[in-house]
């Protein structure tokens, strides 16, 4: 996904593609399409893109991805949409970040 860019060259994404099994979970869940598969193995396509969400690494069976999720600002941005939902305000101010 070309046209988002999260904090590009300090994302916490590590890849080990030969622990990869080639089975494109990673694919499947990435909503940036930061992955692809190809040769029998993922293949990363974006690393800017990611927004560091955690989906692929929890869906990897052979922990060949990790990522910190919820790091920076994609903390932030989720606190932030979460507190514009008045039944959930209560819980989460605008400015809270990773707490």
């Amino acid at each position: 996904m070309q046209d988002f860019r999260y904090l590009e060259d300090v994302l916490t994404l590590e890849y080990d593609p030969g622990l990869c099994m080639g089975c494109g979970s990673c694919v499947q869940v990435c909503p940036h399409r930061v992955f692809d598969v190809g040769e029998q193995k993922a293949v990363l396509l974006d690393p800017g893109g990611c927004m560091e969400c955690g989906a692929c690494a929890l869906n990897c069976p052979a922990g060949a991805i990790k990522v910190r999720p919820g790091v920076g600002c994609a903390q932030a941005i989720l606190n932030s949409w979460l507190a514009g939902m008045p039944v959930l305000r209560r819980f989460f101010r605008r400015d809270s970040c990773c707490t």
